[in-house]
């Protein structure tokens, strides 16, 4: 029984981890979305305005692509929970089918939690640079 559980702590603890990588790209994301709009509004240039949009579409995929792994890991967890510890093998990596369906990568990307994040910021980033660039031709 004691080898289950310390399984189970492993599991948990890489649940943990990509929860908190999924968060941590998050926060990058707004920082660099912020600072690049900041650069755009102080000289308005397309090219930052370029890495504004590549910017959010990488970290959108980053952050789909560590939630699929920790909804994998968390079906694993489930896996394991209800095994006998006689019949389990102590692996950790995710098998095909937890990363499959709804655990997707692709599935992902379009779930609830993070879509409207990165569709917002892409708004708003829009807005911002649309006010900017009259801004722009106006002073000159």
């Amino acid at each position: 029984m004691e080898g289950k559980i310390k399984h189970l702590d492993f599991i948990q603890n890489i649940i943990t981890r990509m929860n908190t990588n999924s968060f941590q790209v998050k926060g990058i994301c707004v920082t660099i979305v912020v600072a690049l709009l900041v650069l755009t509004a102080s000289n308005f240039n397309i090219f930052f305005v370029s890495i504004v949009y590549f910017s959010l579409i990488i970290f959108w995929g980053l952050d789909a692509y560590y939630l699929s792994q920790e909804k994998g890991y968390r079906q694993l967890y489930d896996e394991v929970r209800n095994t006998k510890e006689k019949n389990i093998d102590f692996n950790l990596k995710l098998k095909k089918e937890h990363t499959s369906g709804k655990n997707s990568w692709q599935y992902t990307l379009t779930n609830k939690t993070i879509m409207p994040l990165y569709l917002l910021q892409g708004l708003i980033a829009l807005i911002l640079i649309v006010i900017f660039k009259n801004c722009v031709i106006l002073q000159t």
